[in-house]
């Protein structure tokens, strides 16, 4: 490989720059050329939507720990507008209840969806996790339908009792919004236990 210097300055020089230099030089493209640029792109930008597929579908998260209260308000939250029909006296103090409980699992589904994010055109993202059963054998949709028995009064205290130290003890190993949301959700429960149903 040769390097060329510049030759000393002409005679027929503008300012001390050759004249050749003087006019700008245009970059030339022929067509087979601009065929080869457009063909590299389309395969690049081709080579990594694959690669950005094939990273995603395979891999499996661990289960949100907030999905498990999830189940649990909306479980509550079908018992207590099922137990209505075994107390309806107490139909205003149980219909607050339910109301809460969906605003509970509401908030905690709010938050899980945050987690897994959103992408620009409003859909969300494939995010498979391992199977993690509910906390309580009995499924929301299994209350509302009537296929099971419903809770009464008692029972439902009880559960709630439980959904309120299970939140508890999860808030103790989150930290910022997430402990937040799930010691109120405690206290909430807690409230609804003692002095709702009370």
């Amino acid at each position: 490989m040769r390097i060329r210097l510049p030759a000393p300055p002409r005679a027929g020089c503008i300012s001390g720059i050759p004249s050749d230099l003087s006019e700008p030089r245009r970059a030339t493209l022929d067509r087979r050329g601009a065929l080869r640029l457009a063909g590299g792109g389309t395969v690049g930008i081709l080579a990594i939507g694959a690669l950005a597929g094939c990273g995603t579908d395979d891999v499996v998260h661990e289960p949100d720990p907030l999905a498990a209260q999830e189940v649990l308000a909306r479980a509550d939250a079908a018992a207590a507008t099922a137990a209505i029909a075994l107390a309806p006296q107490r139909h205003a103090a149980l219909t607050t209840v339910a109301a809460e409980r969906t605003a509970h699992a509401d908030a905690l589904k709010a938050e899980i969806d945050r987690v897994i994010g959103v992408y620009g055109d409003g859909t969300k993202p494939v995010h498979r996790t391992r199977a993690n059963g509910p906390a309580r054998p009995s499924s929301p949709s299994a209350v509302a339908s009537g296929s099971a028995v419903p809770p009464g009064v008692e029972a439902l205290r009880a559960q709630l009792s439980e959904s309120q130290k299970s939140a508890a003890d999860l808030a103790r190993t989150q930290s910022g919004y997430r402990a937040g949301l799930l010691a109120s959700i405690s206290a909430a429960c807690a409230a609804q236990a003692g002095v709702l149903l009370a």
